[in-house]
């Protein structure tokens, strides 16, 4: 499944949270999201405290449990999403 995960910092938890985030290597930052998940690609909008990230993964307990590592700091959206394929594909089933 993929994932699109959006956040916004709570109000004063910006500087601490990227100085946090900017001390992180890439492997502690794997390691905080697990085997299960695979980062696709993470943006961030420093001045407003936003920020999406799109994950894959096979398990909602495992990005569940990553946004909790998080959810103390910021509000966190998660939702699952599908590519243009899959779109298409259960698009046809509405076809009959």
């Amino acid at each position: 499944m993929t994932f699109l995960i959006t956040w916004q910092l709570h109000q004063g938890k910006l500087h601490p949270i990227l100085a946090h985030f900017s001390q992180l290597t890439e492997e502690q930052d794997q390691t905080m999201m697990g085997d299960d998940i695979k980062m696709v690609g993470r943006w961030h909008d420093l001045v407003s405290g936003t920020g999406v990230a799109i994950c894959e993964s096979d398990s909602i307990e495992a990005i569940s449990a990553y946004a909790l590592k998080w959810n103390n700091d910021m509000d966190i959206s998660v939702q699952v999403v599908v590519d243009d394929a899959q779109a298409r594909m259960l698009g046809s089933r509405l076809l009959v």
